[in-house]
């Protein structure tokens, strides 16, 4: 499934390079480790709202900045397209499996009758 975690790893990369900022720079621009970092861009942990804030100033962008999908590169943009149509169609799936699995036995509709023979709504 498609991840914040995903789009936040890939624009903090993406901002950092630009900036010619390594890991452990970044890192300690904010006052933290530089695993932590790696960690986030590795996917692995998610930072907190205040970390959030102080990467975004970090790398020079407001917060929101970082979850977005307009800067990133093509190649990211059609991985994510298809996450997202791969994302999309399991749950298509699961809800038709779903209601199959409320239809009738006999392949008709799971829609009951009331005393006068017509479907109750």
């Amino acid at each position: 499934m498609t991840s914040l975690r995903h789009i936040l790893a890939l624009n903090m990369k993406q901002k950092r390079h630009a900036l010619d900022l390594s890991q452990a720079r970044l890192a300690e621009k904010i006052n933290t480790a530089p695993t932590y970092i790696a960690m986030i861009e590795l996917e692995k942990k998610f930072p907190s709202v205040d970390m959030l804030e102080k990467i975004a100033a970090a790398l020079e962008i407001d917060a929101p900045e970082l979850f977005s999908v307009e800067g990133l590169p093509a190649d990211s943009l059609k991985k994510l397209h298809r996450e997202i149509l791969a994302d999309f169609e399991k749950i298509l799936n699961q809800r038709l499996r779903d209601l199959q699995t409320e239809s009738c036995p006999s392949g008709g509709s799971a829609v009951k009758s009331n005393k006068r023979g017509s479907p109750n709504t």
